[in-house]
């Protein structure tokens, strides 16, 4: 049995854990490690199940608390080289990782980490670098997309593929556009490489989800440009409008901002 948990999905502080019986993964480390165990000891969870950490990208709510959970964990990180870069260059990174634990990974390669099958696919973002990951355990697949600028051909592609996926619903345009965030700032999350709105995503869902999804997470929602409510309604608005039926057709699910959510059993 295969399990999702969220520990956070915001400005404020990503983390996601994927897990079998025997194995873990830990996907970003931008909530605090106090914070983590507290919320692992809460719902009977044991951090010594984590054997490996993967980064999406370099950007603070993403990885603040990486070189502790690894040196604590004493498990490797994988990122590309340069999200590696800009991790060791990020101050909100106190406590950098091991050189021995950083590992390399690339984009479009896959790797065998324990149970879990990884794939780093290119997702475009205002960092370094930014990946999301195509994660294959037996023949459960489950795909996790971030701090999406666009959807590119190839996230198409792999939304298509997936069982179960995470992705991005950050904020809802209208709200953007009218609320006090200075136009520098409004123009970068609405760009080509921002964040991607509840109704973009909806439409990427529209376009390319196929029998094969099962459940989607709404991910990274903004806490001032966005509501859990609305970016769920919006979305399920839009499937309906194409005939696709959330509960019928695949489940939905909002991911909270500064608390968990889960653990959901991907069969």
């Amino acid at each position: 049995m295969l399990k999702f948990f969220s520990f956070g999905s915001g400005s404020s502080g990503n983390c996601y854990l994927l897990f079998s019986p025997t194995d873990a993964l830990l996907i970003d480390a931008g909530v605090g490690v106090r914070t983590l165990k507290k919320q692992f000891s809460m719902y009977g969870l044991s951090m010594s199940k984590i054997h490996h950490i993967l980064i999406t990208h370099d950007h603070a709510d993403h990885v603040k608390s990486v070189g502790s959970l690894s040196r604590e964990l004493h498990v490797p990180v994988y990122a590309t080289k340069e999200v590696h870069r800009g991790i060791n260059n990020n101050y909100c990174v106190r406590l950098k990782i091991d050189g021995a634990d950083a590992k390399n990974i690339e984009k479009n390669k896959t790797i065998q980490l324990g149970d879990f099958q990884v794939t780093p696919f290119y997702v475009p973002h205002d960092s370094n670098d930014n990946v999301g990951f195509f994660i294959t355990y037996d023949d459960v697949k489950f795909c996790l997309m971030t701090d999406v600028g666009h959807v590119t051909d190839e996230m198409k592609e792999l939304i298509g593929r997936a069982n179960y996926l995470v992705i991005e619903a950050n904020h809802d345009v209208e709200m953007l556009l009218g609320g006090n965030y200075p136009y520098y700032l409004k123009q970068r999350i609405s760009g080509a490489e921002g964040h991607l709105s509840n109704t973009d995503c909806a439409q990427a869902l529209v376009e390319n989800a196929t029998p094969s999804l099962r459940q989607v997470w709404l991910c990274h929602l903004s806490e001032e440009n966005n509501h859990p409510e609305l970016a769920r309604i919006t979305v399920e608005h839009t499937l309906r409008q194409h005939g696709i039926i959330v509960g019928v057709d695949f489940k939905l699910d909002v991911l909270k901002r500064n608390n968990p959510t889960g653990p959901f059993e991907l069969i």
